[in-house]
């Protein structure tokens, strides 16, 4: 399948890949193809092996190659800075099984997205774990930095259908007491569901001494509310239903879910983790450079 640099990062011509392998590495590459000529480009420099130069470090750490390169002052991080533990939390329950338009589902948007991150992360040499939920945990691969775990997880995001009712908090819970050394938690989901509940488990990750990234992954329907007509409305889990006419509702909806993402983002900042809402009509890059940038921040 010959793609062009653009066409690797966007999701309707990734959905026509099979291989989950495949879709992470043309993602990845197109990426980084991107990274070259973008405004980002010296992240790509920090990502790897470098920091950004602060107040107090020895000039003589500087790297005056990468200097020369980005006209900013980095230096090589320790070993020790090196070595992450990264956990990608991806949400497999039903009502991630939405999309609208031809669109990806928020769950193989999300399993997408996770993908890269696992193929980026390994290539850097940091250490990759994977756990998938419901209403418990599904799946649970503790981080290595081996290649062929990456394989590993990819197959398992492979294998993952949506299913189940959905009970963020409870997985999250269980996902802090399995989590046993402090690392970088990337949680992908919808995060539809009781939000205080969630909130109070996010914090526990967070309060668990890990750095904690949020990414709601949305449908753009959800966003933009783009209904017209007579609609009937369904719940994916519960097949609750209720017929409305979105023109009536599109103003308290559009209100109640902006209402709703500030209140995570509340939260996320009280805790000083980091939040950000995706849909599944973004390109991969802008998840990724949001990553990217969220990463660089903590060194």
């Amino acid at each position: 399948m010959a793609l062009t640099v653009e066409e690797y990062l966007r999701p309707d011509v990734i959905q026509q890949v099979q291989r989950l392998d495949l879709k992470a590495r043309f993602i990845v590459q197109g990426f980084i193809s991107g990274l070259h000529t973008s405004p980002f480009h010296g992240f790509s420099v920090e990502f790897s092996e470098h920091r950004k130069y602060e107040i107090g470090d020895d000039l003589r750490l500087i790297d005056w190659n990468v200097y020369g390169k980005t006209d900013r002052f980095y230096i090589k991080k320790y070993e020790a800075e090196t070595n992450l533990d990264c956990y990608l939390l991806v949400d497999c329950s039903k009502s991630m099984d939405f999309a609208t338009s031809g669109r990806m589902t928020k769950m193989d948007y999300s399993i997408c997205l996770a993908a890269a991150l696992g193929y980026m992360m390994i290539h850097q040499q940091d250490s990759v774990g994977l756990l998938t939920f419901d209403e418990k945990v599904r799946a649970f691969l503790p981080p290595k930095t081996k290649r062929s775990h990456l394989m590993n997880i990819l197959g398992t995001l492979a294998r993952t259908r949506p299913s189940g009712e959905t009970n963020i908090a409870a997985a999250l819970h269980d996902a802090a007491s399995r989590i046993k050394k402090r690392g970088l938690v990337i949680l992908l989901s919808d995060l539809l569901g009781d939000q205080e509940q969630i909130i109070r488990a996010l914090h526990h990750l967070r309060y668990r001494g890990h750095d904690l990234m949020v990414m709601q992954v949305l449908d753009h329907s959800e966003l933009a509310f783009e209904f017209d007509g007579q609609v009937r409305f369904e719940d994916p889990e519960t097949r609750e239903h209720v017929d409305a006419n979105p023109q009536s509702i599109r103003a308290s909806y559009m209100e109640e879910i902006q209402a709703f993402m500030d209140e995570y983002r509340r939260q996320c900042q009280a805790v000083r983790a980091d939040f950000t809402t995706v849909d599944n009509s973004m390109t991969f890059d802008k998840a990724l450079i949001e990553f990217l940038i969220q990463r660089q921040s903590r060194f």
